[in-house]
């Protein structure tokens, strides 16, 4: 009989149990913490030129380790095979972090005088829980992992149940490249365990990935700790078409922005909003795009697509496009047009909806999942109010030819990131982060790095 402490994996490409693995037992969570504690003086103290070179060799080690990579992506979340290597995507970003890491953690100085001087020290916060979604298990190691560690902290990292195994393989790969014990540790946590440990203020950090009721969650259990909380939660991303959109140029990058990962991208557009006089041919134009979009087995060639990361969330999807459809929707395709769907797996096939309005779910929970729902707007203003009546506010998006409008439009979008003529993209530059229920604070680049520390100030009075 299985410990109640062991949990399966389930793989969504044909139900089966993929791996089994244990959750930390207490003895082996306090040994882990205490090692973690005892390896932050020495990694914060470390110069910055050497942590940034541990880092730079952890990226090659998962390089390295590619085709295992996304060989577990695959089978644990459902993306295809040759779309699962995010390996890249992370040497990107250390890369990045290594390039501008000396001037955003040196000391700042203000202005001082022949008796004073001040200045502020960006310093490490300490022992960090990172908590990562599954959706983009190896590529969010770059934010969730590199950047505390590029700043001195040590982290922890609990890893979905879902994608356990990319966990332990950057683990491995960090000692491998050096790293010295303590400093970087996997540990699969139960849910509860996890909250348990955060609503003790075991850590000086938590930065969590994943949907908004995880983060309400994360959020409540640091209430009172003074733990610094940083959320990266979910979206209900927006899209507006102007009559003057390019259409050949706006269709194929929009339906890549719903349907790309099976739609299980925080950014991913759920929401697009027509002006009238183009509506109708747009919609005619992304049904046809839709309908090259091809759902199988993610191990096998030539799929656009593979399931959604459970049957669960399959069903989901499925009732909310139900609803819908009760309630006055269009499904624009068949659902069972695809060999691979069917009711009792986790294969859903991308699909066109119109006919909607902000009184149906479909329009205002997350849905996750590769549903393009289309609705009609009159002008500029009804389109903005649509896009801003939202509990969500990461990502948004204008297209249209007069770019001076486009922007002042995008001004007024109550969201994290706003994009002009394109989608559903995390920059390599811009820090990254939501309003509303999308989260608090920011991961990546420069501003990432800078919130991965904190500031300590220098007042030095000469006697």
């Amino acid at each position: 009989m299985p410990s109640s402490l062991q949990f399966d994996v389930i793989s969504p490409i044909d139900g089966s149990t993929y791996c089994t693995r244990s959750y930390a037992a207490p003895d082996e969570v306090a040994s882990k913490i205490s090692l973690a504690q005892r390896a932050l003086p020495g990694w914060r103290a470390m110069p910055l030129a050497e942590r940034l070179g541990v880092l730079s060799r952890f990226a090659a080690e998962m390089s390295a380790r590619s085709a295992e990579l996304a060989r577990e992506v695959a089978w644990q979340m459902g993306r295809p095979l040759e779309q699962a290597d995010e390996t890249p995507r992370l040497g990107k970003v250390i890369e990045g972090i290594g390039g501008f890491a000396e001037q955003v953690l040196g000391d700042e100085s203000f202005p001082s005088d022949a008796t004073v001087a001040r200045y502020v020290r960006h310093v490490a916060n300490g022992v960090q829980l990172s908590i990562c979604a599954w959706n983009y298990p190896t590529a969010m190691i770059g934010n969730l992992v590199a950047a505390p560690l590029a700043a001195g902290n040590v982290v922890i990292f609990k890893h979905s149940p879902q994608t356990p195994t990319v966990a332990e393989i950057a683990e491995e790969c960090f000692r491998a490249a050096g790293g010295p014990e303590g400093v970087f540790q996997s540990l699969h946590l139960s849910h509860p365990d996890a909250e348990a440990l955060i609503r003790k203020g075991t850590f000086r950090a938590v930065n969590f990935i994943g949907s908004t009721a995880g983060g309400r969650q994360v959020h409540a259990a640091a209430g009172g700790t003074m733990t610094n909380v940083h959320l990266e939660l979910g979206g209900k991303d927006a899209a507006y078409l102007r009559a003057d959109a390019d259409l050949d140029d706006a269709i194929p990058l929009i339906a890549e922005g719903s349907f790309s990962n099976s739609g299980q991208s925080c950014c991913s557009v759920e929401r697009i909003y027509v002006q009238r006089p183009i509506y109708e041919e747009f919609l005619e134009r992304l049904v046809a795009e839709t309908r090259k979009w091809s759902v199988g087995n993610p191990l096998e060639q030539g799929h656009a697509i593979g399931p959604v990361v459970r049957q669960r969330s399959a069903d989901f999807i499925r009732q909310q496009v139900a609803d819908a459809v009760s309630a006055g929707a269009r499904l624009h395709l068949d659902i069972n047009r695809c060999e691979a769907v069917a009711d009792d797996n986790a294969y859903v096939a991308p699909n066109v909806l119109s006919g909607l309005n902000h009184g149906m779910l479909i329009m205002r929970e997350e849905l996750f999942g590769p549903i393009a729902c289309v609705q009609p707007v009159e002008d500029d203003s009804e389109a903005l109010a649509l896009m801003n009546d939202s509990d969500y506010g990461l990502t948004g998006s204008v297209w249209t030819r007069d770019i001076e409008t486009g922007k002042r439009l995008l001004d007024k979008v109550e969201a994290g990131t706003v994009y002009l003529n394109r989608c559903d993209h995390a920059d390599l530059y811009l820090p990254w982060g939501g309003m509303k229920n999308s989260g608090l604070g920011h991961n990546n680049g420069v501003e990432g790095l800078r919130q991965a520390a904190t500031l300590k100030s220098f007042h030095i009075r000469n006697i």
